[in-house]
């Protein structure tokens, strides 16, 4: 099994979506929560629905439910995925509060690993790390749009398939698009549609463990560790093992495998490598999947209000810049020599997303990709 561990799963720090539990006051009715969310959504046109369910306090999930146009899918997650192989081309989104990425292509070779709860697509355009186990809800919606055709309908509507983790937070997205099969696609929702499917049941969201005082952490074992890791993938394993917080660990372990950079690194690292054609991997992650670009950057870096997008033919990411509190430069050992990255954090240690130099294979490092980051983040600019 090839699922990426060292991109340990982000843990959301926007403002947790407000779910209706035995003991607190009756949920709003479908048609009163459909009715404010279509007031916000004149109030404020092109608000998303993420950002709608926070201004209503109420969790992304519960809006889908209340949609006229939405139903419910069934819960056979991996059969669903394995499905998609037959409708070709799609857009699919990953996204947390402050990184999105959107990929159009197939789905290509899927492998399910039911005994963990995980499952993987891994394909040229559409790479994802499923961690199966977090998907508790989904629906096939249908929905107005201006776009038309763009979007995927001749009848001027947006179809999808969004799936939520227990809380309500949507951990995937899968959009029709204008080259994808029609007839295939309406008979895979036909055939995962949850006919008779029981009211949507939410749970509380978990708050993030506290991390342990440092004094409490073997650091010269940490550092022992990290540097015995044979590939990327023992770093989470190494993190359970000295019950460390991420962040902390870049914190400890020493300047010469994890130190600060400036937070807008990113962008600089961005430029340069478009500039330089250097082909790079590009981690964004929600509770329930970890979404992967691999290759260059190939055309437009615009800053749009907070968000610094990249706007490529069949790939967009957009991040806010103004979430990332922190990012790092941080080195692992590998058998095939250091693996260097730029991670970027939030304020409350949430990881927002990952660069890495594109690899392939049993492949090395690009020398230029670890002395590009080396010259961005030297440590005077943070």
């Amino acid at each position: 099994m090839s699922l990426d561990a060292n991109s340990a799963l982000p843990q959301a720090s926007a403002p947790a979506p407000q779910v209706w539990t035995s003991g607190q006051d009756p949920a709003p009715s479908s048609e009163a929560l459909w009715q404010r969310w279509q007031d916000l959504k004149r109030a404020q046109p092109g608000l998303r629905a993420r950002d709608a369910a926070e201004q209503l306090a109420v969790s992304e999930a519960e809006l889908l439910a209340c949609h006229p146009g939405s139903r419910r899918l069934s819960e056979d997650w991996g059969a669903l995925i394995t499905d998609l192989r037959a409708v070709g081309p799609v857009m699919a989104l990953t996204r947390n509060h402050a990184a999105v990425i959107e990929k159009i292509g197939p789905f290509e070779e899927v492998s399910l690993y039911p005994e963990h709860g995980m499952g993987q697509v891994v394909g040229e355009a559409v790479d994802l790390r499923l961690f199966l186990r977090h998907w508790k809800s989904g629906f096939a919606l249908s929905e107005p749009t201006d776009s038309g055709t763009a979007s995927g309908t001749d009848s001027g509507t947006r179809e999808s398939l969004q799936f939520f983790d227990g809380n309500g937070t949507a951990v995937h997205k899968v959009y029709r698009v204008k080259a994808t099969e029609a007839t295939a696609w309406e008979a895979l929702v036909a055939r995962h549609l949850w006919l008779e499917a029981p009211a949507l049941q939410l749970a509380p969201a978990q708050a993030a463990a506290a991390e342990r005082p440092d004094v409490e952490i073997d650091i010269d074992g940490l550092r022992a560790a990290w540097e015995a890791m044979h590939n990327t993938h023992d770093f989470f394993g190494l993190l359970r093992r000295f019950q460390v917080g991420r962040r902390q660990a870049l914190r400890l372990v020493g300047d010469d495998l994890a130190r600060r950079a400036a937070p807008r690194s990113y962008q600089t690292l961005l430029e340069r490598v478009r500039e330089q054609g250097l082909p790079v991997m590009l981690f964004v992650g929600s509770p329930g999947c970890i979404q992967i670009h691999s290759g260059p950057i190939q055309k437009r870096l615009v800053t749009v209000g907070p968000w610094y997008n990249i706007l490529d033919p069949d790939f967009n990411l957009h991040l806010r810049m103004e979430a990332i509190a922190e990012s790092w430069l941080v080195r692992k050992p590998t058998d095939q020599g250091v693996v260097t990255s730029l991670e970027c954090y939030d304020a409350a240690g949430a990881l927002l997303l990952q660069c890495f130099g594109l690899r392939k294979g049993g492949e090395s490092e690009s020398p230029q990709w670890r002395a590009l980051l080396d010259e961005i983040t030297y440590p005077e600019q943070a």
